[in-house]
Order: C-alpha cells, then sequence, then structure tokens
C-alpha cells in the first residue's frame, strides 16, 4: 500500500490505519459490547499483515483495555507500525468519565499511555476534545513540553473547531487534526479540512464508514438486537428518521461497489480519502475478516462519474445531515 506525507511531520503513513475504538468492548459508556481479545489481536495484525502502517487509540477506549490490546498485538513484531493516542478523557473508580486537561493530568496520562503500550515514545499524542475548554491552552502548552522532552513525537488536537485550532496554535504549531468525517457526517469540510490545508496540518478522519452504518452490514433489526453497552443503539444516527435515509445511502454505495468488486463500507472510506485534506482514514475492525472486507480502500479511488453520483444523492435529500455528537 502506498503512503503519504502526513503534514508538516516526517511520518509517512498509508491512506487507512487500524482504528482501536471498538476492541475496547463494553460496560463504558463509549462501549461496543463485549470483544474477545484474542479476536482484537487477530485483526490488528491482519491489518498490519495486509499493509496498513498506523494505528489509532486512546486510553478511553475500555478504559486502558484498549492500548493494552494494541501492545500485545505488537509486541512480537520485527516491524512495527506507528501508535498514535491521546489525552483529555479520564475515568473514576465506578468506570464513569471525566474531562481534564490540567498539566499534572496531561502528563499522569502520558506515562500511563507510554506504560501500557510498552513503549519509549509515543508516535502521535493527541487531545481527544476540547474539553474543558478553558483547560485546552493549559492542556496545548503540557503537550507541547512532552514533545520537547522526547515522550511524543509530534502533537494533534482532535474534534476541534478553527476558532479552537488558532488558540492553541499561537502557543505551539499543530502537526495533526482528527475529525469525524463521512457521507453522514460531512460538515468539516466547511471550514476545518480548509483551514488545515491551508496550515499543512495532517488530517487523519475518523469513523468514515459512520461505526459501521456504512459497511452494508447494518439493518434495522441487527440495530434493534445491538446490546445495550453498544453507545451505537443511542445515536442519532442509527434511529429514526436519519437511519432509512442512512440505509438507502448504504444501498447507493453498494451499487457502485459492485461495479468493482468492492464493499459499500470501502466506497465509503473511498470518499472520504478523495478530500484533498484529508491524509488517512481511521478504520475499525473486530475480527480479522473484518479487515478484508475493507482493506481495498486503501487503493481504490472513485471516478468523477461516481462521485457526482453520490452527491446527487446528498442533494435529493432534504439537506445536507445535521452534525452530532
Amino acid at each position: 500500500m502506498e503512503t503519504r506525507q502526513f503534514g508538516r511531520t516526517d511520518l509517512q503513513i498509508t491512506p487507512i490505519g487500524f482504528g482501536a475504538w471498538a476492541i475496547g468492548g463494553g460496560e463504558w459508556a463509549g462501549g461496543w459490547g463485549p470483544q474477545d481479545d484474542e479476536e482484537s489481536i487477530a485483526a490488528i495484525n491482519s491489518a498490519l499483515d495486509l499493509g496498513m502502517n498506523w494505528i489509532d487509540t486512546a486510553p478511553a477506549y475500555g478504559l486502558g483495555r484498549s492500548e493494552e490490546v494494541v501492545a500485545r498485538a505488537i509486541k512480537g513484531r520485527s516491524e512495527k507500525p506507528l501508535v498514535f493516542t491521546k489525552c483529555a478523557i479520564r475515568w473514576n473508580p465506578d468506570r464513569s468519565l471525566y474531562n481534564s486537561l490540567k498539566t499534572a493530568s496531561v502528563r499522569e496520562e502520558c506515562e500511563n499511555s507510554l506504560r501500557r503500550l510498552q513503549t519509549d515514545v509515543i508516535d502521535l499524542y493527541q487531545m481527544h476534545w476540547p474539553d474543558p475548554e478553558e483547560e485546552i491552552e493549559e492542556g496545548w502548552v503540557a503537550m507541547a513540553e512532552l514533545k520537547k522532552e522526547g515522550k511524543v513525537r509530534y502533537i494533534g488536537v482532535s474534534n476541534f473547531s478553527v476558532e479552537q485550532m488558532e488558540l492553541v496554535g499561537k502557543i505551539a504549531p499543530i502537526d495533526t487534526y482528527q475529525p469525524p468525517y463521512s457521507l453522514v457526517r460531512p460538515e468539516v469540510e466547511a471550514e476545518q479540512l480548509p483551514y488545515c490545508q491551508e496550515h499543512n496540518i495532517g488530517v487523519i478522519v475518523y469513523s468514515p464508514m459512520q461505526s459501521g452504518l456504512l459497511t452494508g452490514k447494518m439493518t434495522k433489526e441487527r440495530i434493534d438486537g445491538l446490546p445495550d453497552d453498544d453507545w451505537r443503539k443511542g445515536s442519532e444516527y442509527f434511529q429514526e428518521p436519519q437511519l432509512s435515509r442512512n440505509l438507502e445511502l448504504t444501498e447507493l454505495l453498494r451499487s457502485i461497489g459492485e461495479r468493482h468488486g468492492r464493499s459499500p463500507g470501502e466506497v465509503a472510506i473511498a470518499w472520504a480519502l478523495r478530500h484533498p485534506a484529508v491524509t488517512g482514514a481511521i478504520v475499525g475492525a473486530r475480527r480479522p475478516d473484518q479487515v478484508e472486507g475493507i482493506i481495498g480502500a486503501g487503493t481504490f479511488r472513485l471516478s468523477e462519474d461516481e462521485l457526482a453520483e453520490i452527491e446527487q444523492f446528498r442533494q435529493n435529500e432534504a439537506g445536507v445531515p445535521a452534525g452530532g455528537s
């Protein structure tokens, strides 16, 4: 798989990377239901064997579990992938979440991630959310210090507005940006992506398949049967009135994909990657067979006619879909 220059960093990343959110499993606020760690490890190794060269995780994913599983998966590999993680979301003993960007908290989170990931340096350290907003400057100063100290190689932000990027950019340059971006959630096209292009900020987008909604495997019946600790059960995108529209969109992606032997998910990822500001897309998988259904997105490109087909669908609907949490 080809690699791309990741913004102003010296990192060369593949167009798709392994997203480790879902392998954190359930029993926390952003959980995906029960997950087998051995299947997670097999999925990660399958992704790396098929050419992906980076993994995106976070301490919050499974409350430390995702980072630990990533470390187990890559421990014996002769060629280590790049590993990106985050800070800002902490948890209490009862597994409830809270946010902190205080200097001491950011530093403690970094040390905890280094330990869980069994590494001496984190390739990319990202501020997961600009929350609490009044602490983002303090948190960014701490992250810039960690970079100077060599604990992390590069620092980035996630889920930020342009105004928030402007604010922290005055303290230290932003190396990378991670927003949600999909056919269901295209809002960052308006301001954030052009801003990143203008300032040479590398962009990796998350949920290009809208958390499994655009894979072609999701049905109303399957959504009804999701575990109670799967956050998607309460997501507006998985509920009416948006659900029917999103499943109709998936059928269009299926139709386009069938012309090339590609899955709807690969078409959805290719759509996100077609934007010139986007360096890479984070694609999640919980089993090796799921990796096989998305790996082709690393090389697949949509034609101008196919992009126009997708755009026509968007225009025919009741406006571009609104944003959400």
